[in-house]
């Protein structure tokens, strides 16, 4: 049963727990706080800042949750279900919540989005594959 939990709720947690969390208006500013910084060969000063950290985070679980669509199963239902909540929890979000009206949480929306339609799209492709007529 826990395969079918969405991992997209993982970056929608942090968001929230950061922003809306213990830290009051630092949760904010958390956001813009810089994670990383390289100097390039070209000479630049490249910056990661918790935002880009947290989109980055969404991208890799947006991976497995495609991986995990490929597998078939009586979780697999639940789990699109699920991710069609987890994306209108953050459409919702996205267009009530000030806090949340920013890119980083649109790019998580469409991140989402991509993860509840690539899951059905592969398990819909995956099941037609596993289905045989026999003559």
């Amino acid at each position: 049963m826990i395969a079918a939990i969405p991992l997209m709720i993982i970056p929608l947690i942090i968001y929230n727990a950061m922003v809306f969390g213990p830290f009051d208006a630092a949760g904010t500013a958390w956001l813009s706080a810089q994670v990383l910084s390289v100097n390039m060969i070209s000479g630049t000063r490249w910056v990661m800042q918790n935002s880009d950290l947290i989109i980055v985070v969404a991208l890799v679980l947006l991976f497995v949750e495609i991986l995990k669509a490929t597998r078939s199963g009586g979780w697999s239902v639940a789990n699109h279900v699920l991710s069609a909540v987890v994306f209108v929890a953050f459409v919702v979000e996205f267009l009530l919540v000030r806090e949340a009206a920013n890119n980083v949480f649109f790019i998580l929306t469409v991140i989402a989005f991509i993860d509840l339609i690539a899951g059905f799209s592969v398990s819909i492709k995956s099941a037609g594959r596993d289905v045989s007529i026999g003559l």
